[in-house]
């Protein structure tokens, strides 16, 4: 894929109107559009369908599911007829979660491609002193990364959502067709804000990872396109 395919921006607002405005803005220059929990908790489900018209031909629906087996099946059969190019489950929701959604999204194909299902592993605001003291998890983060994305991996999902500080680890140590998407990015131009564990996107692509997650220092620039084709030069020149 080209440098600009490999980025996602996400549409962290709170009405569809300023999620067209991006996208608008970012269509041409971008991969994806994500839409979390933030701008569908505000604006509704139709959302999907604005960003749809307004060019957002992937979308990847941010809903980190964790439940019990036959809630995240239930609500996989409804995002499966979003339309939506990929969405996330928790990996620790554990292997009959995963399993029971993956069963779900086979079952709702209804013959066309179904989205692809990530796993998420550890969320990018925590670190290891948070497994320590927090989750009381006696495993550094690559190893927790790890044993999760191979959970996630053996129960039918499609790639996996990690730091950009394990993807080498889970691009060597799982299987080689394991889609992976890296939140966490901050070019070297731009604060870190409150994620811990960040990368630039050079680097992230380089250690291994697919796509790339860019948020504020693209949507919050002055000139969002223009940070856009930023970021795709400084990976266009490393080619």
């Amino acid at each position: 894929m080209n440098a600009a395919e490999r980025i996602i921006i996400p549409l962290d607002v709170r009405s569809t109107q300023e999620a067209v405005r991006l996208v608008e803005s970012l269509r041409d220059h971008v991969g994806a559009f994500k839409v979390g929990l933030e701008l569908v908790h505000a604006a509704g489900f139709g959302v999907f369908d604005a960003i749809r018209l307004a060019g957002a031909e992937r979308v990847f629906y941010d809903c980190k599911l964790h439940d019990i087996p036959n809630t995240v099946a239930g609500a996989v059969r409804a995002i499966a007829a979003f339309g939506v190019w990929m969405f996330n489950v928790h990996a620790s929701g554990g292997s009959r979660m995963m399993a029971a959604a993956a069963r779900a999204l086979g079952d709702s194909a209804g013959g066309s491609a179904p989205p692809m299902m990530l796993g998420v592993t550890l969320l990018t605001s925590l670190d290891a002193r948070d497994l320590a003291n927090e989750l009381h998890v006696d495993l550094g983060t690559t190893d927790y990364v790890m044993s999760w994305a191979r959970l996630a991996r053996q129960n039918g999902c499609a790639g996996v959502v990690c730091s950009p500080h394990e993807v080498a680890a889970v691009r060597q140590g799982c299987d080689p067709d394991l889609v992976i998407v890296t939140p966490g990015i901050r070019p070297a131009w731009a604060a870190s804000g409150d994620q811990r564990r960040v990368m630039t996107p050079l680097e992230a692509v380089r250690a291994g990872a697919d796509y790339i997650v860019i948020g504020r220092p693209i949507t919050g620039a002055d000139d969002p396109a223009g940070a856009a084709r930023r970021v795709t030069e400084e990976l266009e020149a490393d080619a």
